[in-house]
């Protein structure tokens, strides 16, 4: 008798290639669909380029432009225009600039319940929400994907989160994320994939679902999914894709290996403090508060149905003198619906500014607000700087809490308004897919125009049997990929430039960390718990290399950032003992012997600390496949050698 299945299970085995459905097995899965957004696309492709092949193999591969849409000199222009040759040439969709933030799109019109998707940004998973396993990874592993490869993981463990009950006025689905990350933490979703399931499921929208799946990246899980129900193919019907509907749920019976159980109806209205998602309590704990920002929209908060509401608390009303309110619809979808309604002209007329539908503010691309200014943000990430204000102080919160917010002037629980507001949707949703552009049946003749500004893709070198390695910098727990490598307006067009951008390595933490890596030539980087959490952003590994980090020594990794140190052939070493991290300091200088042997045989690490004179052991655990990709000095140099021999 065939044991119950949850959803997760029976995804994976649908799409598996190779490997064991067995905790820490590495397992290698079919891709069905790729996205990839411009501040990570354009280096993806380029590594697609690298990898010779003629045309992309997924059924559905989309490139959106999304986050560097602010022109304020040639480089985002000609990623653009870059983006838009090299995706006809090789099969791919690409959705203009205008169209929408790329999770909201791809919700709306391409994601497939029960499908796979593979996207170069960390919150792919927002299609989670729809009952697809969506995925964040680095753009080499969506390259790979795009070329017919496999996606290698080690099988996560499945949360279930069992939803009891309705949600009260005023709370909305953003809450239940955030009584996740109150619980778990910003790593309590590590090595786990959650799947939400229980009663309460069936009384969320699918944007509403997708907020929560959105988040599941600020726990560091693999991914997050919902089941497809019939408030799915309500969804898709809406949106005039009902064809692609199709059950997916879990099992009778279905068990996880760990379980919560969320009663919705005993959830209130929350926001996340500064500065972190998980630095979460009651509204109310915090209501007063001075603000002096409130940006409503992202990839977590755009939806219809989410401005909708916003547009009832604000309309007839006047939003306060001291607040700067922005709204950012996240498509052109939305947008034109609540122009056509009435919406976003009850938006307007309380004083809020609209912004195009883009990333804009969440990655910094606009919008920081005023020194030691309060910003509350429907975002998912506030990470101290992210915003482009160096001493900002941003809240995370639901779009009701927001609205209430910008009236007031301070934070405002959303309970103490007026009677609750009510939005009714269509049944049908403007369905104009004109700013996506279909690639010709055959790209062989399509030019792919390259600016001045897209550099070649950098090579990691070979790996030597022995290294000496200087500390470079020391950092505490949860740095973040924003500490790596920030975003924001003035570093994200140098993108496709691995030479220009390397500059500005860690430079929120070391403005000289660039140039003494240079000195060096080379190093390493000592870290403590949860390293490189947050975006998917492969250039924190690939500018690094460039610079010469041969290994990182970390406590902790995040699952991407480590999968993109090894792309690119830089270790990640962990500490053994935690006392070793204490005594490491600055300008120590490490030695490895016998890298490579190591590496073959998945041997501990034997490090020297010459100038302490001290020894320690370091675990370096990898994968057979992924000693493979290291001992090939990267994933391009082993993808090709195994998709050009007919390996996949």
């Amino acid at each position: 008798m065939k044991m119950s299945r949850n959803l997760t299970q029976k995804i994976i085995e649908e799409h598996l290639i190779s490997g064991r459905l067995e905790a820490g097995e590495e397992l290698a899965i079919r891709i069905d669909q790729t996205l990839t957004q411009d501040a990570t696309g354009t280096m993806a492709f380029l590594q697609f380029e690298a990898l010779g092949l003629p045309r992309v193999a997924t059924d559905l591969s989309v490139s959106y432009v999304d986050h560097n849409t602010l022109q304020t000199g040639f480089e985002n222009a000609d990623d653009h225009r870059y983006l838009r040759t090299v995706a006809a040439r090789f099969g791919v969709y690409y959705s203009r600039p205008g169209n929408g933030i790329c999770h909201q799109v791809h919700l709306e019109r391409f994601a497939v319940p029960g499908g796979t998707l593979l996207g170069s940004d960390s919150h792919t998973p927002t299609s989670g929400g729809l009952g697809m396993m969506a995925i964040g990874a680095g753009g080499l592993d969506v390259a790979v994907a795009m070329a017919g490869g496999p996606y290698h993981i080690t099988l996560p463990r499945v949360l279930g989160v069992r939803l009891l009950g309705k949600l009260r006025p005023w709370v909305s689905s953003k809450d239940i994320i955030l009584e996740l990350l109150r619980q778990l933490k910003v790593k309590g979703g590590a090595g786990r994939i959650i799947e939400y399931h229980g009663p309460g499921v069936k009384y969320l929208s699918v944007p509403e679902r997708a907020t929560c799946a959105n988040m599941g990246a600020e726990l560091g899980a693999t991914t997050s999914i919902f089941p497809s129900d019939e408030k799915t193919r309500e969804f898709l019907r809406a949106q005039e894709r009902e064809s692609a509907w199709r059950m997916c749920v879990a099992d009778a019976g279905a068990r996880y290996e760990e379980e919560i159980t969320i009663p919705l109806s005993e959830l209130e209205p929350l926001i996340a403090c500064p500065h972190s998602p998980d630095n979460v309590c009651p509204v109310r704990e915090v209501a007063g508060t001075k603000v002096e920002q409130v940006a409503i929209g992202s990839c977590t908060n755009s939806s219809l149905r989410d401005l909708m509401r916003v547009a009832s608390i604000l309309r007839g009303k006047t939003v306060h003198p001291d607040v700067s309110l922005v709204v950012t619809p996240g498509s052109r979808q939305v947008l034109e619906m609540i122009s056509r309604n009435g919406a976003l002209a009850d938006m307007i007329g309380a004083g809020a500014r609209i912004l195009e539908s883009a990333c804009g503010p969440c990655i910094g691309m606009g919008q920081a607000p005023a020194s030691g200014a309060a910003s509350v943000r429907t975002f998912n990430r506030n990470f101290p700087g992210r915003s482009g204000t160096p001493d900002d102080r941003v809240y995370l919160a639901s779009p009701e809490v927001a609205a209430a917010t910008a009236l007031a002037g301070r934070i405002t629980d959303p309970r103490d308004l007026a009677e609750p507001v009510r939005v009714r949707l269509p049944k049908r949703f403007l369905a104009d897919d004109r700013l996506v552009i279909a690639p010709p049946e055959n790209g062989d003749s399509v030019e792919v125009i390259r600016g001045p500004n897209i550099k070649p893709v950098p090579i990691a070198p070979d790996l030597p049997d022995s290294i000496r390695a200087r500390v470079l910098l020391k950092v505490g727990d949860n740095i973040t990929t924003d500490h790596i490598l920030p975003a924001g307006a003035k570093i994200l067009p140098l993108r496709s430039n691995i030479p220009a951008i390397s500059k500005f390595v860690f430079s929120r933490i070391d403005p000289t960390f660039a140039d003494r890596a240079r000195e060096a030539d080379g190093g390493a980087v000592v870290g403590g718990e949860n390293y490189g959490q947050g975006s998917s952003r492969e250039h924190a590994a690939l500018a690094p290399m460039f610079l010469g980090v041969r290994f990182v020594l970390a406590k902790s990794y995040s699952r991407i950032h480590r999968a993109n140190l090894i792309n690119f052939g830089i270790l990640p070493l962990a500490f053994l003992q935690r006392s070793d991290y204490d005594d490491l300091e600055q300008d120590d200088m490490l030695e490895a012997r016998d890298v490579r042997r190591n590496i073959l045989e998945g041997r501990e690490f034997a490090l020297r600390n010459l100038n302490q004179s001290k020894d320690m052991m370091a675990g370096c655990s990898l994968s057979p496949r992924e000693r493979e990709v290291i001992l090939a000095g990267g994933l391009l140099n082993h993808a090709r050698g195994t998709l050009c021999s007919g390996e996949r």
